[in-house]
Order: structure tokens, then C-alpha cells, then sequence
């Protein structure tokens, strides 16, 4: 295994890790309404991964961090919340990581992030439609309804507090994960 192999693999387990651990600490419901929805940064970590390192190290973080979280800290929600944590955060962090290995830009980076927030709020929406009532064994007519005044709400406001958070983190730390001249 090549040094940077190895040098990925430990920094892809250390987000694992804090994004368990955000979760845990930091978890609260910003839409009345919808109090079962939660905000919570744990999106921030698996964020940075996969703009460091791409779409599909952020799609495992994802479903090793959405695995653990279900296990443990978010238990409550058991698979209905790793289902729906990995449609959101994959979403977010695909799109996001896809754009800006295109523009690698400080622009680049902020068109990334608004695009993956705009795409989690929007994926969400059939999510919701589909797999909520299976889970909750509410009427769809009922999930439905708290689509647009809530659900949509609450997922552009996860996706972008957590957005604008890596944002100013990654704009200050980018320089650690990306090739320079030298290594090109």
C-alpha cells in the first residue's frame, strides 16, 4: 500500500470518526413541525472528505458514518435514519465533490457547495414521499403535506449551515489535500 493510500485511508477514518462524534454531541430539531428531523454537523467532515478525495471515499464515509450513527448515537431512528442520512448526504457530498473536481477554485468551491445543498434539498423531497411512510406508517397524503413548509425547509437549512460551515474550513485548509505543481 502506496503512502498516500495509507495517508487517505487514516484521514477518511478520522472523519468517520468526527462525524460520529458531531452527532453525538450536537443534535437538535429546527422546524417545529418536524421535530424528528434534526440538524446535526456531521455532514462537515464527510464533506471534506470527498472534496479532498472525490465522490466515492464521500460515499463511504457516508455509509460507514450513517452505520455507526445508526447503531449508536441515533439508535431511535435505526434503519429508516441510515436510509435517508445516506439519500441525503450522499446527495450532497456527490454533487458537491463532482462540481468542484471540475472548478477547483474558491468560486468553484461555493457554486459546489450551493448546488450540493440545492440537490439534497430537492432529493429529499421523493425521499420523503416514499420511504417515509413506510417507516412511520403515516398516510402519504399526511407526508406530503410537510413536504414543502417543512421538510424542504429543514433539509436546505441542514444542507446549507453545513455547507457554509466546510465552506470556511475547507477554503483554509484545501492546500493540505490538493496536489500542488510539485506533485503533478
Amino acid at each position: 500500500m502506496s503512502h498516500n493510500s495509507i495517508k487517505k485511508l487514516t484521514v477518511t477514518a478520522m472523519f468517520i470518526a468526527i462525524s460520529v462524534v458531531l452527532v453525538y454531541f450536537i443534535h437538535f430539531p429546527i422546524i417545529p413541525t418536524v421535530a424528528f428531523l434534526e440538524y446535526d454537523p456531521a455532514d462537515i467532515p464527510i464533506l471534506i472528505c470527498a472534496l479532498a478525495f472525490g465522490p466515492i471515499p464521500g460515499i463511504i464515509i457516508t455509509v460507514a458514518a450513517s452505520a455507526i450513527q445508526a447503531l449508536t448515537v441515533s439508535a431511535q431512528s435505526g434503519l429508516y435514519g441510515f436510509i435517508m442520512h445516506v439519500i441525503a448526504t450522499c446527495t450532497l457530498s456527490t454533487v458537491s465533490s463532482v462540481i468542484y473536481s471540475k472548478f477547483r477554485s474558491t468560486k468553484g468551491l461555493l457554486v459546489a457547495l450551493i448546488c450540493g445543498a440545492v440537490a439534497m434539498g430537492l432529493i429529499m423531497m421523493p425521499a420523503n414521499h416514499f420511504i417515509t411512510p413506510i417507516f412511520t406508517g403515516w398516510p402519504i397524503e399526511t407526508v406530503d403535506a410537510l413536504l414543502l413548509p417543512a421538510i424542504l425547509p429543514f433539509n436546505l437549512i441542514k444542507a446549507g449551515i453545513n455547507s457554509l460551515v466546510t465552506f470556511l474550513i475547507y477554503s483554509q485548509i484545501r492546500r493540505f489535500f490538493e496536489p500542488t505543481e510539485s506533485d503533478r
